[in-house]
């Protein structure tokens, strides 16, 4: 991606890719979940925030290092990937760290403490960064939507 083909992924664009993320995820922990809980799992009013140490790696570890390994690998997650979205360095443009991702991966905590003001505030930052953002030192990134590139042929 050159700079002119460039913005920030704003609001809408990250909300959309969420709920990718978030469907893919619940694909996976849910029936897992299930197996070993059963479906009281998500009836039971009793049930504490955490069931028991296998949920605790299932809803909670295992989403976290999906999570901070794609945004390794691939500077995104499937969700970010679907929109054309990347995770870069807020200063150089280049790949984030491992460092500013694990960071940025438990800012999220501190962005939803306060009813989800630091996530609301990619709506209104000038770069579109969250606080999770602002606090790894982090911007996401993505190709002008200027629609599909034209159809080219050999012969022409």
């Amino acid at each position: 991606m050159q700079n002119q083909e460039l913005e920030y992924a704003g609001f809408w664009s990250r909300t959309w890719a969420m709920i990718i993320d978030t469907i893919l995820i619940m694909l996976i922990t849910v029936p897992s979940t299930v197996s070993i809980y059963g479906w009281s799992y998500f009836t039971d009013e009793n049930l504490p925030l955490i069931a028991g140490p296998a949920d605790f790696l299932i809803s909670w570890v295992m989403p976290a290092i999906a999570v901070i390994v794609f945004w390794i690998v691939k500077q995104a997650t499937p969700g970010k990937m679907a929109i054309s979205a990347k995770i870069v360095d807020a200063t150089t443009g280049q790949p984030a760290t491992p460092a500013q991702l694990i960071g940025r991966y438990f800012a999220y905590l501190i962005s939803m403490i306060p009813f989800c003001i630091g996530i609301f505030w990619i709506a209104f930052d000038r770069r579109k960064q969250g606080w999770h953002d602002k606090l790894a030192g982090t911007v996401v990134i993505k190709r002008v939507n200027a629609g599909p590139d034209p159809v080219r042929f050999s012969n022409r």
